[in-house]
């Protein structure tokens, strides 16, 4: 019966997580639609000899971006930027260059 209960519960897990990338998802598509609209929509606008790279064409993509990111980290967490278990790997490593030099001035 506990064995069943942990697994429900595993599954509830990782069907939350599922649903949480597929917002994010969701969202990066949102995302891209809405603002290649919006620059295209403004290059088209502004014609031969415009003021193509304006701050108000790009603000709703700068500034959505800064969401979007949050969003992410939200979804992934630390680990979209340095991955799984990077501060064990990176102690393990300067550990194993400290044992080598040391073995070199012996």
């Amino acid at each position: 019966m506990e064995n069943s209960l942990e697994e429900q519960m595993r599954y509830d897990r990782a069907r939350k997580k599922v649903r949480a990338i597929k917002g994010f998802y969701m969202h990066l598509f949102a995302y891209i639609g809405v603002n290649a609209f919006i620059i295209v929509n403004s290059w088209i606008k502004l014609g031969p000899g415009g003021d193509y790279f304006n701050f108000n064409i790009f603000a709703t993509a700068i500034f959505w971006g800064f969401g979007l990111l949050i969003h992410a980290l939200g979804v992934f967490g630390r680990s979209i930027l340095l991955g799984e278990n990077w501060e064990e790997r990176k102690i393990r490593a300067i550990m194993e260059e400290d044992e080598r030099k040391s073995k070199n001035w012996k």
